[in-house]
């Protein structure tokens, strides 16, 4: 080892390379405790990417890619055995392109500064997702990040026209392409996306902008069935022609959490007794017109009863401290510890599923605490479940509850953060045979050494 990070300090100088103490600082994931990582390498630009993959594979030295590290499935997570490669020096946005509204980034860009960047040119990037402070680019293009605004312009995969990335053996794979319409053979981008940087190293990026929507609509409503969470979706969808941005339910178990009386709830501007609550918003351009559609639309589901109470946000400021409740997942620190599930199956299962897992959960743990929230409009829920201790054979036994209801539905035990060390031995419940051997192939052909954040996402056989 020692011998290889003197090479990667004549490689990338004294300040591209982290030992000792340097690491140990740092956090190895969210909640994760420290980094333990033989070194971090922080390289400057792809050439530098395919250089240090060339040696690590010659080598067979096992390489952990790391965005913001704000994932929730210890895909970053690097061992003393592993080298870390954080792309935190490659945060250039290097393009604007206004006729064909793309941006081209390095990725290492944050999220938000992708957004912001956007924003100043006249566009909007409109994902978006509670950690998009730390967050970077190239680990939402590796993820295949999901986050609020899905309902209407689909996860990070529809967002991205091209990459670059480098595989195992450092060759460069440049697929920046600024089209939106490129049938000519297999789309190489799709094998990186959403691979969790177990296929290669994904360095730059070509996202799809969108018009910059200058009008916001955001309404905190309540109802008393789930069977009025379906009606009201569908109805608000119909009616808004495109326009429904967000589509958030809390269950009761969630809402009363995020708005505590412990120290770290948000205040409540209606009864916290209703069985769901839902955040809506629609995006537009015109605020006046938009804004009195959106209330009447409101006034119809009033008189249908789909809904039985609502808050309207008047000033960005209330519309803020409306999204604070549903972004208050620091809240379930009064349950710690808890173990955290990003689902997904089709919404007239939902229920149903719901009742069934927490009729097992409590089954086993009469006292256990759950949490349910997500983003309805696309079938995603999360699901927080506390049973009092965290040791492996208690969190097997939840997972196979949670999961084991999932199976039969074809739901995917993983909506939108990935698989990970965490859910690898799960995979099962969510893939076929048949796919989880074609994906062992795919890994075989391009990292066939295995050295690209080895045992994440396919456990070993």
């Amino acid at each position: 080892m020692d011998t290889l990070i003197r090479q990667f300090q004549a490689l990338l100088g004294d300040n591209g390379v982290l030992t000792g103490a340097d690491v140990s600082s740092r956090e190895a994931a969210w909640g994760a405790g420290p980094c333990e990582a033989a070194a971090i390498l922080r390289p400057r630009n792809t050439a530098e990417v395919a250089e240090i993959l060339k040696i690590c594979h010659g080598a067979g030295q096992p390489v952990v890619a790391q965005g913001g590290k704000t994932g929730l499935v210890q895909g970053c997570i690097a061992s003393a055995q592993e080298i870390a490669l954080s792309l935190e020096r490659m945060n250039k946005i290097e393009d604007i392109d206004p006729a064909s509204r793309t941006m081209t980034v390095e990725a290492g860009v944050p999220l938000q500064a992708v957004q912001e960047a956007a924003e100043a040119a006249g566009f909007s990037f409109p994902m978006d997702l509670g950690a998009r402070g730390s967050a970077t680019i190239g680990g939402n293009i590796a993820t295949n990040a999901g986050g609020n605004r899905v309902i209407r312009h689909g996860m990070t995969r529809n967002l991205v026209l091209g990459i670059e990335a480098v595989t195992a053996d450092g060759t460069v794979i440049n697929s920046l392409s600024k089209v939106i319409k490129n049938n000519a053979a297999y789309d190489i981008k799709h094998l990186f996306i959403g691979s969790e940087g177990t296929l290669g190293i994904v360095t730059r990026a070509v996202l799809k902008l969108s018009p910059l929507l200058t009008s916001q609509n955001t309404v905190l409503a309540a109802t008393d069935s789930f069977d009025k969470l379906t009606q009201l979706l569908n109805f608000m969808d119909r009616e808004l022609g495109g326009q429904l941005s967000a589509f958030e339910v809390m269950w009761n178990s969630f809402y009363q959490l995020a708005t505590n009386d412990l120290g770290t709830g948000k205040h409540s501007p209606m009864d916290r007794n209703y069985p769901y609550y839902i955040l809506m918003e629609s995006m537009g351009t015109d605020q006046e017109k938009e804004a009195e559609r959106f209330e009447n639309l409101l006034e119809q589901v009033f008189e249908q009863e789909m809904i039985v109470d609502a808050v309207i946000a008047k000033s960005h400021k209330e519309r803020d401290e409306l999204w604070q409740i549903r972004d208050n997942i620091e809240s379930v620190v009064h349950w710690w510890p808890v173990f955290v599930f990003d689902i997904s199956l089709p919404i007239s299962n939902m229920n149903a599923y719901l009742l069934a897992m927490e009729s097992g959960v409590r089954a086993k743990w009469p006292g256990a605490n759950i949490a349910i929230f997500g983003h309805l409009g696309d079938g995603n829920l999360h699901l927080l479940i506390g049973v009092g201790e965290d040791t492996p054979e208690l969190r097997h036994q939840v997972n196979e509850i949670v999961y084991g209801e999932l199976a039969p539905l074809h739901g995917s035990l993983s909506a939108e953060h990935g698989i990970g060390l965490e859910k690898r031995n799960y995979l099962q419940y969510s893939r076929s045979p048949q796919e989880i051997a074609l994906m062992r192939t795919i890994k075989a052909a391009l990292d066939p050494t295995n050295i690209l954040n080895p045992g994440k996402v396919l456990a070993p056989e």
